[in-house]
């Protein structure tokens, strides 16, 4: 099969087009109009802002950011006409109630009118090339959902069956799990219709880990509703994982109303867990993570300089020390820091973690441990694609609480790697961070990774960041 597409990659990309159309149409207009002489820049900035974001949040209003949208290019096309309209009146319409002066009026009209021609005929001739190359990917089944199914027999068959003709490509059906242990060949499943197609992958207790390696999109539970034990079990598994959970619920028999329900094509599911972060979601935080990381390394390279210089200059060694740890969805990645222990006493699997007083700290690794600095070259890593700015911090995949590896410490530990780990988080900002000597402080660091998770929204990012600094400036549990 073709190499798989990023769902939330595209529709980061449609964001980006979407804030560069509206942006720079916005400041060509103005120029345009005025000349570059008599440019009001203070005026035009204040116009630009507003009609992006406003136009931004009426597109996402409109359910225009999802992976779906791009096929339809008629609607999309309206969409960004209401969009460019509404965020042209509320601009208008706030300039003339503050009372601008009349040269300033004089130049709206013009200019907003420049806008929308432009904006709206670049916005329409993009969204027909996003409709022509997602509908070649989707046709190619680069687009599709990655699917399990979870049970067997009839209730499975029925499920593939009907997912087979209503996905229309949307779903890709990897295979099915079932714990029951009659013998049974390998190609069962499916040979109705499709022989060999779908295939028996394993029992419930590899589910886990077949999700994580082969990335999976979505799983349906094809469980009859009775079986409450084997639903239970199936679903206590699943939680932890950053996928979609729906339970097949064919003919819609149970008395619930019709919202209850959610479809895939006409296929009725009851919907169980949700990823964390929908794709509008991941794709509006990589941007503001990766923009503002690439900001702050330039700003802050001075002091980068510095902290490398005092590295090298306090003992012996790299400047980094480079340390796997767990990312998202458990999977392992190279973190970034300064280098604060003597090099021959470096951890890179954090057997033994970094307590008061411990001797294996330089004078200057301390200082910069204590005030997180050596976490600066994080900023990398988040620029890469490896980190948050902000989410669950990342572990070492040997870390340890009162002597217990942490997956063990604490029940259903995996849950939190559900989203990108992050730089900082909630847990850091309240006071459960540095060294875990009880398994209380884990639990504590990995409930409030939960309550992050659960209540996450771009106002709760920028919350941790603004309170970040003063955990920094007054540590607790760090040294």
């Amino acid at each position: 099969m073709a190499r798989r597409i990023s769902q939330p990659g595209i529709v980061g990309v449609l964001l980006v087009f979407d804030l560069l159309n509206f942006s720079a149409n916005g400041f060509l207009s103005a120029l345009a109009v005025t000349g570059p002489a008599k440019a009001d820049g203070l005026f035009a900035v204040c116009g630009v802002f507003t009609m992006t974001a406003v136009g931004i949040w009426v597109l996402h209003w409109l359910w225009s950011y999802t992976i779906r949208a791009p096929g339809d290019f008629l609607r999309q096309s309206f969409n960004l006409l209401f969009a460019f309209a509404a965020a042209l009146a509320l601009w208008d319409a706030g300039c003339v109630l503050a009372g601008l002066g009349q040269a300033q009026l004089a130049l709206l009209r013009p200019w907003t009118l420049r806008w929308l021609a432009s904006g709206l005929a670049a916005g329409v001739i993009g969204r027909a090339l996003f409709t022509q190359v997602t509908g070649r990917w989707t046709r190619e089944g680069r687009l599709a959902r990655r699917t399990l199914i979870v049970g067997g027999g009839a209730p499975a068959l029925d499920a593939m069956r009907r997912l087979e003709k209503s996905g229309k490509g949307a779903l890709q059906i990897l295979g099915v799990f079932d714990d029951r242990v009659q013998p049974r060949p390998p190609d069962d499943f499916g040979r109705h219709e499709n022989p060999g197609r779908y295939k028996h992958l394993g029992s419930f207790a590899d589910l886990e880990a077949f999700c994580r390696a082969e990335k999976v999109d979505l799983l349906v539970v094809a469980l009859p509703l009775f079986a409450e034990n084997r639903l239970f079990q199936v679903l206590q598994q699943l939680w932890v994982l950053p996928v979609d959970v729906r339970i097949f619920a064919p003919g819609e028999k149970l008395p619930l109303r019709g919202r209850a329900y959610s479809y895939i094509g006409d296929v009725p599911f009851l919907p169980v867990f949700d990823k964390p972060l929908s794709d509008w979601a991941v794709a509006q935080k990589n941007l503001f993570d990766r923009t503002l990381a690439l900001v702050l390394i330039v700003l802050l390279s001075p002091l980068l300089s510095l902290l490398a210089l005092g590295v090298r200059l306090s003992s012996p060694g790299p400047v980094l020390f480079v340390q796997t740890r767990y990312g998202f969805n458990n999977q392992p990645f190279r973190a970034y820091k300064f280098r604060s222990l003597h090099t021959a006493s470096c951890d890179p699997s954090a057997k033994i973690q970094v307590a008061r007083d411990d001797p294996r700290v330089t004078k200057f690794g301390g200082f910069i441990r204590r005030t997180s600095l050596d976490e600066l070259p994080q900023l990398f890593n988040v620029l890469k694609g490896d980190l948050s700015l902000v989410g669950p911090r990342p572990h070492a995949l040997r870390a340890k609480a009162a002597g217990m590896i942490y997956e063990r410490a604490v029940e259903g530990y995996f849950a939190r790697h559900r989203v990108k780990p992050g730089m900082t988080g909630w847990a850091q900002v309240n006071g459960w961070r540095g060294e875990t000597d009880t398994v209380e402080k884990i639990e504590q660091r990995v409930a409030h990774d939960f309550y992050y998770i659960d209540h996450w929204s771009p106002w709760l990012d920028i919350k941790i960041l603004a309170k970040t600094p003063l955990a920094v400036l007054f540590p607790k549990n760090a040294y």
